[in-house]
C-alpha cells in the first residue's frame, strides 16, 4: 500500500508540474462547477430533440439519480471513510496550488465521479452515437485532469471517482432495461426516436 501511495504522489507531482499563466486561468475556470452548465444544457436539449418527451424524461431521471449517487458515494461516504488529505493539505510545499484548496479530504474526487457519471449516463442513452461518446469522454477526462492541475486531487482520487462514475449509471440503466424486458417481453420502455 505504501508503494502505491508513493507512486500516486510521484505521478501527481509530475502531472501537477506543467504550469503557465494561460493554463492556470484556463483550468481554474474549467474546473469550476459553473462551467458544467452549458454541457448539461446541451445534452438535455439533445435528449428532448432525439427522443419522445416521455423517454427523454426517463433518461433524465436515470442520469440525474445516478450522478447524485456518484456524488454521494465520493463525497458523502469515501472522503469521510478514508480521510485521505488533499495534496494541497498533505504536502503543500512540494506542489503548485491554483485557486483554493477546498475541504480536507480528497479520496475520491467527486468532480471525476460526477463528470464520468454524466459521460456514462448520456453515452448510454445515446447508445451508438460516437460524437456524444468521444466528446463527453474528452470533457470528463479533461475535467478530471483539471483537479490534478489545480492541486486538489491525486491521480488515485481521480481514478476512483472515474470508476464510480462509470459503474453507477451502468447499474441504473441495466436495472431499467431489465425491468422493461421482464414486464413486456422485449423492452417496455423501448427507445423511440422522434419520427421526421
Amino acid at each position: 500500500m505504501e508503494t502505491l501511495l508513493e507512486l500516486d504522489k510521484k505521478a501527481f507531482l509530475w502531472l501537477n508540474s506543467f504550469h503557465s499563466p494561460f493554463w492556470d486561468n484556463f483550468f481554474l475556470a474549467y474546473t469550476n462547477s459553473r462551467s458544467w452548465t452549458p454541457v448539461i444544457l446541451v445534452m438535455v436539449f439533445l435528449l428532448f430533440k432525439n427522443f419522445s418527451w416521455r423517454q427523454a424524461l426517463i433518461y433524465l431521471v436515470l442520469i440525474g439519480a445516478a450522478v447524485g449517487l456518484c456524488d454521494f458515494i465520493a463525497s458523502g461516504i469515501l472522503k469521510s471513510a478514508f480521510e485521505r488529505l488533499r495534496p494541497c493539505h498533505d504536502f503543500p510545499g512540494e506542489m503548485t496550488l491554483v485557486g483554493n484548496c477546498g475541504g480536507m479530504y480528497g479520496f475520491a474526487s467527486s468532480h471525476a465521479a460526477n463528470s464520468f457519471g454524466l459521460f456514462s449516463g448520456f453515452s448510454r442513452a445515446f447508445k451508438g452515437n460516437r460524437y456524444v461518446f468521444w466528446l463527453l469522454l474528452a470533457w470528463a477526462i479533461l475535467m478530471s485532469y483539471s483537479r490534478i492541475y489545480v492541486g486538489v486531487h491525486q491521480p488515485g482520487d481521480v481514478l476512483a471517482g472515474a470508476l464510480i462514475g462509470m459503474v453507477v449509471p451502468k447499474v441504473f440503466f441495466d436495472v431499467y432495461e431489465r425491468i422493461g424486458r421482464t414486464k413486456n417481453g422485449p423492452l417496455i420502455w423501448k427507445t423511440r426516436h422522434r419520427e421526421n
